[in-house]
């Protein structure tokens, strides 16, 4: 959380305490376990580094955080119209809601969205489908098969993933045989999965996964590199992968790493740059643009950060506004947050 009038070692001591005075006031989203909880949670508390304090529950869905099932932060019980409706998402949890429906039971579908909204901030759909989603993520990261998540996300048959992923991924790989193939993986962290696509030798992309442009910047390494992206690992993704594990324990930075030859030679000289911040520290974007010689280019360069296809390795998070705002970061500013107080620990411990 960035902007509340409660700091977040407050909010760490009403979460300690199991406050009711702060209750609808923030949540905590638990980066360890992926879920977000009142702070009146009975279970638990979890560790103060692995914790993220967010004002509204649309910022902890967004954030890719699900609902947990003890102090259910999505329930209002006793609410006349609100109570039953979200009974009948209990009843049938892998059901996808629609308006239509909402109309079925009797029910004014703008006065339903009107009561959500004021109670979580959310419309009923959105709830439902935050449900849906988090429950079917639940089951993925207990490594349960495929199929048993995809039910439970509403969908009938595999048609409904698979075009989400030909999407993404873009031409089916037997369009391109013979051409060979960028392999893309997920790779867990603290602060939610991160996907990397890479070839045999050098990585070429890796974002946070619900970085909104995530789907156009693949298509645009797909037509690139003329080369289909699947699901695999390869020998980049497990280097990375056992880098990433060292940066979020707190144990080493990142090295430099093969990667890909991408971006303008203006974006190149920018990249340079960012690596070139130290551990713990920030710049402006027009110490940045003064270190490379031309403080006319503010504008250029903050478009260069934000173009930038590798995150953390090219770590733009430490790039922030003139007058020591954080701005805009494509992962969240909620991460940027917290990757640069991880960072400045660690510069701390030397």
């Amino acid at each position: 959380m960035l902007l509340t009038e409660f700091d977040d070692d407050t909010l760490y001591q009403a979460l300690t305490d199991r406050d009711p005075a702060f209750e609808g006031k923030a949540w905590v989203c638990v980066t360890s376990t992926g879920i977000f909880c009142r702070l009146t949670c009975p279970a638990r508390n979890p560790l103060r580094k692995n914790v993220i304090f967010e004002t509204s529950l649309q910022a902890c869905v967004d954030s890719g955080f699900r609902p947990c099932k003890r102090c259910r932060p999505l329930d209002a019980p006793d609410h006349p119209v609100i109570g039953p409706l979200l009974r009948m998402l209990d009843s049938e949890p892998q059901r996808r809601w629609r308006e239509d429906d909402v109309v079925e039971l009797g029910l004014d579908p703008s006065t339903i969205r009107r009561v959500f909204r004021r109670h979580f901030g959310m419309t009923f759909l959105q709830v439902a489908r935050a449900r849906r989603l988090g429950s079917a993520a639940g089951k993925l990261a207990a490594e349960e098969k495929v199929i048993d998540a995809q039910l439970d996300a509403g969908y009938e048959s595999g048609s409904g993933f698979r075009a989400a992923i030909k999407k993404i991924l873009g031409t089916p790989p037997t369009r391109f045989r013979g051409q060979g193939v960028l392999s893309a993986d997920w790779i867990e962290t603290p602060i939610g999965p991160m996907l990397a696509i890479a070839d045999e030798h050098v990585l070429h992309l890796l974002e946070f996964n619900d970085r909104k442009t995530l789907p156009a910047e693949i298509e645009r390494l797909r037509e690139r590199q003329g080369k289909p992206v699947i699901m695999a690992r390869t020998e980049p993704h497990k280097r990375i992968a056992e880098c990433l594990a060292d940066y979020f324990a707190g144990t080493a930075g990142l090295p430099p790493l093969p990667v890909g030859d991408h971006g303008t030679a203006f974006q190149k000289s920018v990249w340079a740059e960012l690596v070139r911040i130290p551990l713990g520290e920030t710049r402006s974007y027009a110490g940045l643009a003064k270190a490379l010689g031309n403080t006319g280019a503010v504008r250029a360069v903050a478009r260069a950060n934000g173009a930038n296809q590798l995150a953390l390795l090219f770590p733009c998070h430490r790039v922030i506004g003139s007058d020591g705002s954080l701005t805009g970061y494509a992962g969240g500013l909620w991460r940027k947050k917290w990757l640069l107080q991880h960072e400045q620990r660690m510069a701390a411990k030397g």
